[in-house]
């Protein structure tokens, strides 16, 4: 594996393999790389001639300078992992690399960005995810990238921001990797201390309490979200937001009559956590 940290380094390693019309696998992560990073750069694997994973700590879309620098780095590890799911190309570059001096433009996504996320963490943060994934998606041009379907916003607005921009790109939304207790990987669960981390699990077990209730005929989300809402207040847990919307549209349902996605943000301790879950008419996937 080859660690690249300039846009010409890459687009030169990338055009050998192009001209050979090899199908070339890009993954967009911010590193501290978990088990659930390695399931989408095994998905590229399994799928694609070249892989490349992108490491690059987005400061755009940090709300608070202090989460920025709190977030966690570790590129020699990272690289280590990388080269050992049989990753081609990791390209670190630095932050002047991407945002030299004097840039000016923004990609933004209207509507579905206004919601949840974009509620909480303000429209900044996804106009901060498009710009980076624009950009990334030009300098690589793959035929497919890969993401998970944790941030299943981010997911949306992903897909949207392709369809809308007609970007000759297939967009992998992969499962999320969870702990056997539960809990969705994300590299802030590190943050957590055990007491923390314990009353973390509440996520989903909230979750699955809303997949319960919908298997057990209840079909207002208001009582829905009753229950898991009771969950996660059992285990001293205060979600920022819990709605059950379109998996599509992100707009919140009236009744449950179709699968929805069953969404929360919470605080456990400093940490802030998100989870999600697909739920059918009947209650199970």
């Amino acid at each position: 594996m080859r660690t690249l940290r300039s846009i010409a380094e890459l687009r030169a390693a990338l055009a050998e393999p192009r001209r050979f019309g090899a199908e070339i696998g890009l993954v967009p992560t911010m590193g501290a790389f978990h088990e659930g990073h390695l399931s989408l750069m095994r998905h590229a694997r399994e799928e694609c001639d070249t892989v490349v994973v992108s490491l690059f700590v987005n400061p755009t879309q940090f709300n608070e300078s202090s989460d920025l620098s709190a977030y966690p780095r570790d590129e020699a590890g990272d690289a280590v992992l990388a080269a050992d799911v049989g990753v081609d190309f990791l390209f670190a570059p630095p932050v002047e690399e991407l945002y030299p001096t004097g840039f000016a433009t923004t990609v933004s996504v209207s509507a579905i960005t206004g919601e949840l996320e974009g509620i909480h963490r303000g429209r900044g943060h996804f106009d901060g995810v498009t710009t980076i994934v624009t950009k990334l998606l030009n300098i690589a041009s793959p035929d497919v990238a890969y993401f998970g379907q944790k941030d299943a916003q981010q997911a949306v607005v992903i897909k949207r921001l392709v369809r809308d921009l007609d970007m000759p790109v297939r967009i992998a939304i992969c499962p999320t990797v969870r702990e056997p207790d539960g809990l969705a990987m994300s590299s802030r669960n590190r943050h957590l201390d055990p007491a923390e981390r314990f009353r973390a699990t509440a996520l989903h077990r909230a979750l699955r309490t809303a997949e319960a209730a919908v298997a057990a005929g209840l079909r207002d989300p208001a009582v829905v979200q009753a229950r898991a809402r009771a969950e996660l207040t059992s285990s001293h847990v205060e979600p920022e937001y819990l709605e059950l919307v379109h998996a599509d549209t992100l707009a919140p349902v009236a009744t449950i009559d179709g699968d929805v996605l069953a969404v929360l943000a919470a605080w456990v301790g400093d940490t802030r956590l998100i989870d999600n879950h697909v739920i059918t008419k009947n209650g199970r996937r």
